[in-house]
């Protein structure tokens, strides 16, 4: 009997290793690249990062976990967005150029807008749309007047205006009014 108690816990033992081995693997897989120091397991790690799968075939291309919906999607990594229609439909997508403080991935919706104001930079600008403030500073699109809002903007200076070019700044104008959903991603 002794022999028989000693073989069924070697056995309750094994089991219970290969489970713990089993969910050890498991939770691996889904670590994002950035806390293993390793690439993750695909589209799982993307998401768990923060980061949406790209089509590596067409960069521009809006990224696939980037939300449902009428949305604008912002891509703070690529400094990038795409104006998206309530049937999937990427209307436009244009590079930009952000601030010095770029709001965290996540779900916002557009708050307020101003047709023309000064930035905090000091250059006049129009069609601003706001949709968040991170730290007191807040996050908008908007167009700059005049240069294009080209010059490099001043490190001390925190920043919230994510500028785009005059015809990108009409097209959101145009799109994004109050209650629109943005969807911001790395």
């Amino acid at each position: 009997m002794a022999g028989t108690s000693a073989g069924i816990v070697a056995a309750l033992t094994a089991a219970a290793l290969g489970t713990v081995g089993f969910l050890a693997f498991r939770a691996q897989a889904t670590v994002p690249a950035n806390l293993t120091g390793r690439p993750g397991a695909g589209a799982s790690a993307a998401a768990a990062a923060g980061k949406a799968p790209r089509d590596r075939r067409d960069p521009t291309a809006l990224p696939s976990a980037s939300g449902t919906g009428e949305r604008v999607v912002y891509s703070v990594d690529d400094d990038r967005v795409w104006l998206v229609d309530g049937r999937e439909r990427t209307l436009r997508g244009f590079p930009v150029r952000p601030g010095s403080v770029d709001p965290a991935p996540g779900t916002y919706w557009v708050s307020s807008r101003s047709n023309a104001v000064t930035g905090t930079d000091g250059v006049p600008i129009e069609h601003v749309v706001r949709f968040t403030t991170v730290n007191g500073v807040t996050i908008g699109f908007s167009a700059a007047v005049g240069d294009g809002g080209q010059a490099v903007p001043d490190p001390a200076v925190k920043t919230g205006g994510i500028r785009e070019t005059r015809a990108d700044g009409e097209a959101m104008w145009n799109f994004a009014t109050i209650g629109v959903k943005v969807v911001v991603i790395r």
